[in-house]
């Protein structure tokens, strides 16, 4: 097993935690907003005074790589990056969609085998950064740009339940009028959940070019072909 910082700074949460043989061994999270260039750094030092103070030496920082917000997302990646860097550890990129599967999961809100999960970012209006897994966290459908109306999901939802969170699901459920969707509230991605994502990486021995990674914006899925995260 590996020691990871987890960086996860797609929304207006921002949050920090320390992954340990498996085990979470520090948190801190600020939910008041985008507060990202204020929290980070000290939440960061703290959870490298930890690891220190505690003779963990660290293998690598993972960060939440979107899609998400511009600035939270640039914010996240440099603070990662420079870790990295000074530290001279490996660099795990983490879809944001993926990070919010993992309490969905872990938690077994979901009861259905067939079920599939929707996590969405919000975009505004009624447009939504959206992706299908089954429970697995197999892909089932690549992330999309959706304007979201009554047939977006509705060759899905005629095949069994689905079940919609993030910070853009619940205002779609005015408008996905069928019985197999479900809302699931009060789930962010948080980089205390990242821990599954990003140990498996260290597994995978995948990890990305610290000179040249960059996140996936959310504008990087507007006006063209959508591509799927890593």
């Amino acid at each position: 097993m590996s020691c990871i910082l987890n960086i996860e700074t797609s929304t207006n949460v921002c949050s920090v935690s320390v992954t340990n043989d498996g085990a979470s061994i520090f948190n801190k999270e600020d939910h008041t907003g985008l507060n990202h260039n204020e929290k980070l750094g000290s939440f960061v030092d703290e959870a490298l005074s930890f690891t220190d103070n505690h003779a963990i030496p660290l293998d690598a920082v993972a960060v939440s790589c979107g899609p998400g917000s511009y600035t939270g997302l640039r914010i996240g990646t440099s603070m990662a990056k420079g870790i990295c860097y000074g530290r001279g550890v490996k660099l795990i990129a983490v879809p944001t969609l993926e990070v919010l599967c993992v309490p969905v999961l872990l938690h077994e809100m979901i009861a259905e085998e067939n079920a599939l999960l929707c996590p969405m970012l919000d975009a505004r209006r009624m447009e939504v950064y959206a992706q299908l897994f089954d429970r697995s966290l197999k892909e089932v459908r690549e992330i999309r740009a959706d304007v979201v109306d009554a047939e977006t999901y509705k060759e899905y939802l005629d095949k069994g339940p689905v079940y919609f969170f993030g910070n853009g699901a619940e205002k779609c459920m005015d408008i996905i009028h069928h019985a197999n969707a479900h809302l699931i509230k009060g789930i962010e991605p948080l980089a205390k959940n990242m821990l599954p994502l990003s140990e498996k990486r260290v597994a995978l021995e995948k990890y990305e070019d610290v000179a040249y990674f960059v996140p996936s914006y959310l504008k990087d899925f507007v006006a063209k072909k959508p591509k799927k995260l890593l």
